[in-house]
């Protein structure tokens, strides 16, 4: 059987049920349920088709029948949430059908039977079904329905204390007049502590991601009132409850990682509990473990921190978006790490967590359109921590050493296409929202880069270079008009840091600031019209929803006509419809007439935001013109300078050859010294084997007299020839001083020269390290040179005193021969 004769059975059978409650009937009510069950047609029921909306009508019926059998009523609710898991329909059923307000009813019947599975099955059909929406407490059956779920939560903890208490935190979520009604009843001072403990227990045991959901989004209302904060952070077991729900986040589930993410983000709103659980993630080797005072020692792989990083760097394609919620921690832990002077604890977290960071910066090189709104917001989070992490000396110290110039620069020119440079303002929603999430990513990556200008390698000539593009212009508009405190003052640090130079178009900045204010005082005066309209508007409604409905939607709208007529006609209608009163109906039919009307008043505006955007486009098109004239003629200055500067590089080039030219003649010089050096050292050698020969002459003197005359006579020609050696190595060393005087000389010209080139070359500094390098050398040499010298002139000095000595020698050995030959007429000088 198909889904629609499927479905006429069910209304068949429901029909037959109501006139005559027999077991048979019963029965076959009970198998059409089953069957619907079986055929999961959850689609076809968010439809506005007539049939489906028929079978949910009798559903709903069924339930508000007090006499219905407890088994049927049992399969209407299974079937009700099992159709509550389609968005669109779990809408249908709260707006249209009020179903809040018949649950509520069969909560109140079934509560005397607490051990009642359609109790159960009820109460978990509302939490989903009030899960961040509005409910209106003066509803039908709401005051008896939270009477019992206050006492049953106040109760022994059982299978129902968990839905009860989501359930109760949903209706207080956007009601005031119930959290009023509970206040003083669950967290009043005395029993606070019991109500922290038993929302941690539902967090850490909960059975299931919706019921840590219901939990979680209770403490984040919890903690936005400043006394329960207070005691919370006074709360003894806190530290314990953190370790457990810290565990959580090994978990395999996307979503309750999410959940527990918001809630330590939430936590962060509490100075004391952010300080205690900065702790617990960057100092996890002691924590309380399972409530256990006993403290035990925890695998790396276990580590809150490693798990977080792990949450960070989550696939783009994953349904929840862990990584924002955890990049977002890390800037709060890092607050508070610089806030408290501990910046040495988080160095090993830090290293860890920067490859990741990095990776965020990365833009793949093919991104569906779907992905690159996740892909900008990650970057956005990613530049706050490094943000964040300059603040520290110690921790932008490991920041700037994985981070390059040319990674901030290829990261904002990729964000420059999707910044609505070439659009500008008044784009379409989707467009306008990746345009500012564009514009955000560059102004933050601005503020980095301004932040590490001194610390990287071209940072400085990088981040100036951008701040003179006119692309620039639309993200720094953007920011100086936005709503946002810190989005404005960092547009104000950028303007800081650009009007200084010479480039920064100003000029163009001024208008498009006029030009985004013109355009939002536009859209408010609009705003104001739209708002004087909507009074004429209520009384010719259906007129007007009739007529947007037939353009948008015909089926739905010659429905809802059909239903109509036949309320004013006063035809017979269904027998399904003959217990429901004529109010209920006519205010479910209001309803829908004026959403349609809401319907037609966003098509209207949509029309006018088009044509405004047109208009803007024209204005941003002759805008876009004088820029580009402007570009031109800055373009053609930029062109003669280029050439300018090329011509002082050829120049600077010359002189450049000329300097290494003497340089290489330096050199040369250099090497003929240390030739002489070498050839000096070679007759100090043969000096000090003379020396040794003439001390073994002396030793055998006696025995050989006469052997040594004759040697003496020898030895006189050859000191004779030492002495015209002498001499000459004299004259050279008078050569070589004068040289010396001459290097110094040219030594003392090549240090103006390269004083002048340094004031000359100030702009090519390279050429300039090398000089001084070349300079340094040459002082290098000089020094070591005049050193040398000075060890030759005491070599000489000695060889003078060695003559002296040989002389009186001479001196002696003659007046022992006899002789009168005195012993300064044997002095040989030098």
């Amino acid at each position: 059987m198909d889904a629609a004769g499927c479905m006429k059975s069910l209304l068949l059978a429901a029909t037959q049920y109501r006139a005559a409650r027999t077991a048979s009937n019963a029965a076959l009510l009970q198998r059409s349920l089953e069957v619907i069950s079986g055929l999961k047609l959850t689609r076809l029921f968010a439809s506005n088709q007539i049939l489906p909306s028929e079978c949910l009508s009798c559903l709903v019926e069924l339930l508000e029948d007090a006499n219905i059998n407890p088994s049927l009523t049992l399969s209407v609710v299974t079937l009700l949430s099992q159709l509550a898991l389609d968005n669109e329909t779990r809408e249908t059923l709260q707006d249209t059908y009020n179903l809040t307000s018949v649950l509520a009813g069969v909560v109140h019947r079934s509560s005397t039977n607490i051990s009642d599975p359609v109790l159960l099955q009820s109460i978990q059909l509302l939490q989903k079904l009030t899960y961040n929406v509005p409910v209106f407490s003066a509803g039908a059956n709401i005051d008896e329905l939270i009477s019992f779920l206050m006492q049953h939560v106040q109760h022994t903890e059982d299978e129902l204390t968990i839905p009860c208490l989501g359930l109760l935190a949903n209706l207080c979520r956007h009601n005031l007049s119930i959290q009023t009604r509970i206040k003083s009843l669950l967290f009043h001072a005395r029993n606070i502590h019991q109500t922290f403990q038993l929302i941690f227990n539902i967090v850490v045991n909960g059975d299931g991601t919706l019921t840590r959901k219901y939990s979680v989004d209770l403490f984040m209302d919890l903690l936005k009132n400043p006394k329960v904060a207070d005691y919370l952070s006074r709360y003894e077991h806190f530290t314990s409850c953190l370790g457990q729900v810290l565990d959580l986040l090994h978990g395999r589930d996307p979503n309750s990682s999410s959940k527990i993410l918001e809630l330590l983000l939430a936590f962060c709103s509490v100075i004391e509990l952010r300080h205690i659980l900065r702790q617990a993630i960057l100092e996890p080797s002691v924590l309380p473990v399972s409530g256990n005072t006993r403290f035990v020692t925890r695998s790396k792989s276990f580590e809150p921190s490693v798990a977080l990083v792990h949450l960070s760097n989550q696939p783009l394609e994953g349904s929840e978006d862990s990584s924002v919620l955890a990049l977002q921690l890390f800037k709060e832990i890092f607050e508070d790490v610089i806030n408290s002077g501990n910046s040495a604890s988080a160095e090993h977290f830090v290293d860890l967590l920067l490859p990741v960071l990095i990776d965020h910066l990365q833009m793949p090189e093919q991104i569906v359109d779907e992905l690159l709104v996740k892909k900008c917001e990650r970057m956005a989070k990613a530049i706050n921590v490094l943000t964040m992490l300059c603040r520290d000396d110690i921790l932008k110290m490991h920041a700037s050493k994985v981070l390059t110039a040319r990674q901030c620069t290829s990261l904002i020119e990729h964000q420059f296409t999707y910044s609505g440079t070439d659009t500008g303002f008044g784009t379409k929603g989707g467009d306008s929202k990746m345009c500012k999430l564009a514009a955000d990513v560059i102004l933050k990556t601005l503020d980095l880069m301004s932040r590490l200008k001194q610390d990287v390698p071209g940072m400085e000539v990088s981040f100036y270079k951008i701040l003179q593009d006119p692309r620039l212009i639309t993200p720094l508009t953007f920011a100086l008009t936005s709503d946002h405190r810190e989005q404005v003052q960092v547009g104000l640090g950028i303007l800081f840091e650009a009007t200084p130079l010479p480039d920064f178009p100003a000029i163009v900045l001024g208008e498009s600031i006029a030009a985004n204010n013109a355009y939002r005082k536009q859209e408010a005066e609009r705003a104001s019209k739209r708002i004087q309209l909507l009074s004429p508007m209520t009384s010719v409604t259906s007129v007007r929803c009739s007529s947007s409905c037939l353009s948008s939607d015909e089926s739905t709208t010659s429905n809802i006509q059909e239903l109509i007529q036949k309320l004013h006609s006063g035809l017979e209608m269904k027998e399904s419809f003959t217990d429901m009163r004529i109010s209920d109906i006519m205010d479910v039919y209001e309803q829908k007439l004026s959403a349609l009307a809401s319907k037609e008043t966003r098509l209207q505006d949509l029309l006018e935001a088009k044509a405004v955007a047109q208009a803007q486009t024209e204005r941003l098109m002759t805008q876009y013109r004088c820029q580009r004239a402007q570009a031109e003629s800055e373009a053609r200055t930029l062109a003669a300078m280029l050439k300018d500067a090329e011509r002082k590089n050829e120049e600077l080039g010359d002189l450049l050859k000329a300097q290494r030219t003497e340089s290489e003649r330096a050199q040369t010089d250099i090497e003929q010294l240390f030739q002489h050096n070498r050839k000096l050292q070679t007759v100090a050698e043969d000096y000090e084997i003379l020396k040794k020969s003439s001390a073994d002459h002396l030793q055998r003197i006696a025995a050989q007299l006469i052997e040594t005359e004759d040697h003496r006579k020898e030895l006189q020609q050859q000191l004779q020839e030492r002495d015209g050696k002498i001499a000459t190595l004299q004259q050279k060393i008078k050569v070589l001083e004068e040289k010396l005087k001459a290097q110094q000389k040219e030594k003392k010209d090549m240090e103006q020269t390269i004083d002048i080139l340094r004031k000359e070359l100030s702009k090519t500094e390279q050429a300039r390290k090398e000089l001084s390098i070349k300079a340094s050398s040459l002082e290098v040499q000089k020094s070591q040179l005049e050193g040398r010298l000075e060890e030759k002139e005491a070599l000489v000095k000695l060889q003078k005193e060695e003559l002296n000595k040989h002389s009186n020698m001479i001196a002696m050995i003659h007046s022992l021969s006899g002789g009168k030959l005195s012993a300064e007429t044997v002095n040989l000088s030098l």
